[in-house]
């Protein structure tokens, strides 16, 4: 991404609070007592990583008025969150990935018991962190849904159980507002709760963060068909060959193009209200449709 140029005078960039981000995660992690956990830890949080949950967790914290550091556990929490979905995904009984962002995945580099033992610590830290957080049980809140609603959506993009009478293009949205959506969303309004936001900013990130969410898939899915393993660091197709729901499947390259275009109109217009301190949301909206990996 290259927002930094784009930068009020005065605001982080994002290359600042990714930074932050970093560090207040490394700090989590160096708690861990159990020295190969703590290792399998760092691997699974800090090793590659866009940060997009925590960064907009802090960018909304912004919006609502506040320094962004304030939402700094609330963010942490997100991305402990989606670590440990990762980990537990890439376990041969779900996924059964060796790759992960160009490194081996947990289970590949530390053994199946680590791997396993990794993502349940990872959830359970996630919790204690945001415990710190400002609003602590509104936050909770928003953590406790978002993890529940992502593991519903990968239960069926798994195993099925759909309820009944959902078409193909419900049931692919069903999943991925829940697989990959929920977690956005929540860390967008995480941040803003953390940041004291009224019911009206709260309701636009609400519509912001559920739109950049349903489109940040629709892009995974895209680069999933037209990059390579090697570009993206984990194995590209995999989803298509195992006869999975994506959106380049049911829509069609071109349709799914048209998805992100229609989707960024939408979380743009959610920020219409709002000035200059919605600029990096902007942005970030933006990088995310023409993001390459």
């Amino acid at each position: 991404m290259n927002t930094t140029t784009r930068q009020a005078v005065g605001r982080p960039s994002d290359a600042q609070l990714r930074d932050a981000i970093d560090g207040h995660l490394r700090t989590i992690a160096n708690t861990v007592r159990h020295q190969q956990l703590q290792e399998a830890v760092t691997h699974a949080a800090l090793q590659g990583g866009k940060r997009i949950r925590p960064l907009l967790a802090l960018r909304c914290c912004a919006l609502a008025g506040s320094d962004p550091m304030v939402a700094l556990p609330a963010g942490c929490g997100f991305e402990l969150i989606h670590a440990f979905s990762l980990v537990h995904d890439d376990l041969p009984a779900l996924d059964d990935d060796e790759m992960r962002r160009g490194l081996p995945t947990v289970h590949k580099a530390f053994g199946e018991s680590i791997g396993i033992l990794c993502g349940d610590l990872l959830q359970s830290l996630a919790f204690e962190t945001i415990a710190s957080s400002p609003h602590p049980m509104e936050v909770l809140l928003e953590l406790s849904r978002a993890t529940n609603a992502m593991i519903e959506g990968q239960a069926w993009d798994t195993d099925g159980g759909f309820p009944e009478g959902l078409d193909e293009a419900e049931r692919l949205e069903l999943i991925h507002r829940n697989k990959t959506g929920a977690l956005i969303r929540g860390a967008a309004r995480a941040g803003a709760i953390a940041g004291g936001a009224d019911d009206s900013t709260l309701d636009c990130v609400d519509r912001w963060s559920s739109a950049v969410g349903l489109m940040f898939q629709v892009v995974d899915d895209l680069l999933d068909e037209t990059q390579s393993s090697e570009h993206l660091g984990k194995a590209a197709g995999k989803d298509r060959e195992a006869g999975k729901l994506t959106f380049p499947g049911v829509h069609g390259l071109e349709g799914a193009r048209k998805t992100v275009i229609r989707l960024e109109d939408v979380a743009n217009e959610a920020l219409a209200g709002f000035s200059e301190v919605a600029a990096p949301l902007r942005d970030l909206t933006h990088d995310l449709a023409k993001r390459t990996r």
